[in-house]
């Protein structure tokens, strides 16, 4: 999942992108041509969270149309769908996962993980977990990221489950208890997902706490380390604005235009604020 893509400070890069890549005409500037939302989405951001395989599933063809129209650097990750982590309780479902996996195949090398969001009510059961993991272990060696909600994940026995089957425990805000608002597991992947705060996925972050979480993006970088920070915030059209925010923060630049099977474009720009 990592590669060597180094910026302009010499440190490994920081993932920054939205759920999902919808772009209101109000935030149009910040984002490039494209012959679609997601090749224009592209332009701005190197990577994108999808939520609605939660819902529903979608065709291997979706995938790879979507793969085909951004860059080779891009990297998806895609939510579990809820008939495995809701419905299913994270129990049986092997049928569901080779089905959502063989879809899912058709990103190909832009595949970037695996989410694995769970409902506030699933209590940690060390039987039940461990089966699941190891199945899901057993299927695919893609990162996996796993945003559990209720407090009995956050025990401190449950630690030595994220590096048992190297998953990354989601940093998520609002956070229900204290310790979620950090992540958990030594592997390659970090990620944050934030979902707006004090209104659930509709409020603007302030500047100043996007000053915090870009400094706990930096200092998680590292070598074999890469933070990803998943905006959430969409429903009134803040996660564009945080995001591209959070970009200048930390000192990422946007990818620029991208013309798939064309000769390259001239990279360009990126906007101030």
């Amino acid at each position: 999942m990592t590669d060597e893509r180094h910026d302009v400070q010499g440190r490994p890069p920081i993932r920054i992108g939205c759920a999902g890549w919808s772009i209101g005409s109000a935030h149009a500037e910040l984002v490039g041509e494209g012959e679609s939302m997601l090749a224009r989405y592209a332009t701005r951001f190197d990577a994108v969270e999808i939520n609605s395989s939660f819902y529903r599933p979608h065709q291997p063809k979706t995938y790879e149309r979507w793969a085909a129209s951004v860059p080779d650097d891009f990297r998806f990750s895609v939510k579990l769908p809820r008939t495995i982590t809701h419905d299913a309780r994270l129990v049986g479902g092997e049928d569901l996962l080779a089905r959502f996996l063989g879809e899912t195949a058709g990103l190909g090398q832009k595949l970037g993980g695996i989410l694995v969001q769970l409902p506030p009510s699933l209590a940690f059961d060390a039987a039940v977990v461990d089966a699941f993991f190891e199945k899901l272990r057993a299927l695919t060696d893609v990162p996996l990221a796993c945003e559990p909600r209720h407090r009995s994940w956050f025990e401190a026995s449950v630690s030595a489950l994220w590096a048992r089957y190297d998953i990354a425990r989601v940093a998520a805000d609002p956070a229900r208890v204290p310790d979620a608002r950090h992540v958990a597991g030594q592997g390659a992947w970090h990620y944050w997902r934030w979902h707006g705060s004090p209104r659930i996925y509709f409020s603007a972050y302030e500047d100043a706490e996007l000053q915090l979480l870009a400094q706990e993006l930096i200092d998680h970088a590292a070598p074999g380390r890469e933070p990803w920070c998943i905006l959430d915030n969409t429903a009134a059209g803040h996660a564009v604005t945080d995001a591209a925010k959070l970009q200048a923060l930390c000192g990422v630049e946007p990818p620029g235009q991208f013309v798939p099977q064309r000769a390259a474009a001239p990279v360009q720009q990126a906007l101030g604020f």
